[in-house]
C-alpha cells in the first residue's frame, strides 16, 4: 500500500498518522503543493490523503496549484475511484472538485469542541468504534454548504452540517482534526493567518487555554486517531458494500 499526501503548508502534516505509517509498513510520499511540488504520476499510488492549509479552496489566484490539485481528485475520486481521505481543507476541497460548495461561516469554530456522528455512520466504515459524541480540535471558518451528489452525512456540529461526509464507497472528507501531537496547537498558531483567527475568535490568551485543554483530551485524540487509520486501511484493504 503507498499513500500520496498532498500537503499545503509545512506544519499541516499528517501528524501522528506518520508514526502509524511507520509501525505498520505504509509507504508515503508527500507532496508539497504551495512549495511548487509537482502532482507526481497518479498510477503509482493505492490511496491518496489530502491535508489542511491556511487557504481556502477559492483562492486559485494567490494559489493556482489548486486548479491541478482539484482536477487531480476530481481524477482520483471519480475516474480511478481510489481510496480518498481529505481533513480540514482537504474535506472541503473534496467537495468543491466534484459538485459541492463551501461558503465562509457565520461563526468560525475555533477550539475543542464536540462533534456528533449521525445514525449514517454506525453502519460506516471508517467510523466503527468512535464515541457518538466527542470532543474534537477546530480551527477553521469555511464551511462545506453543499455536499457533492451522493454524499452521506457522518458527523456535524451546531455551527457546521457537514463535519464529515462519505462520498461512493471510497472517499471520506473530515472537517475537525484528527492528526494533532502535542505539538500541533503550537505549530499551527505560529501560522500568522492561524493566530489571527483564534485571536479574533477567542481573545487574547486563548492558545494557552486551547493547549491546555487539548492536553486533557489527548489520550482519546489518539486513541481516535488510531481507530480511524486502522478503519481506513481496512476498509480499503477488503473493501465494502
Amino acid at each position: 500500500m503507498k499513500v500520496l499526501v498532498f500537503q499545503h503548508i509545512a506544519c499541516e502534516h499528517p501528524g501522528i498518522f506518520r508514526r502509524f505509517f511507520s509501525e505498520t509498513g505504509i509507504e508515503w510520499h508527500a507532496v508539497e503543493l504551495d512549495a511548487g511540488e509537482p502532482i507526481p504520476d497518479l498510477d503509482g499510488f493505492d490511496a491518496l490523503w489530502v491535508m489542511g492549509g491556511p487557504m481556502d479552496v477559492w483562492d486559485t489566484d494567490t494559489c493556482p496549484w489548486l486548479v491541478p490539485e482539484k482536477a487531480a481528485i476530481r481524477t482520483w475520486v471519480q475516474d480511478l475511484k481510489k481510496p480518498y481521505l481529505g481533513l480540514c481543507l482537504g474535506h472541503q476541497l473534496l467537495a468543491d472538485a466534484l459538485d459541492g460548495r463551501c461558503d465562509v461561516q457565520a461563526t468560525p469554530e475555533i477550539g475543542i469542541l464536540d462533534v456528533h456522528l449521525t445514525e449514517a455512520a454506525r453502519a460506516d466504515p471508517l467510523m466503527q468504534g468512535l464515541p457518538s459524541q466527542m470532543k474534537c480540535l477546530q480551527w477553521h471558518s469555511v464551511a462545506v454548504t453543499q455536499p457533492p451528489s451522493g454524499a452521506e452525512l457522518l458527523a456535524g456540529s451546531p455551527e457546521c452540517t457537514w463535519q464529515a461526509m462519505r462520498v461512493g464507497e471510497h472517499a471520506w472528507g473530515i472537517q475537525f482534526h484528527v492528526e494533532l501531537e502535542e505539538s500541533t496547537i503550537s505549530d499551527w498558531n505560529e501560522v500568522p493567518a492561524y493566530a489571527a483567527a483564534l485571536d479574533a475568535v477567542k481573545g487574547p490568551g486563548a492558545l494557552k487555554v486551547m493547549e491546555a485543554d487539548a492536553l486533557k483530551h489527548m489520550p482519546q485524540f489518539k486513541d481516535n486517531a488510531r481507530l480511524l487509520y486502522d478503519n481506513f486501511f481496512r476498509a480499503v484493504g477488503q473493501g465494502w458494500s
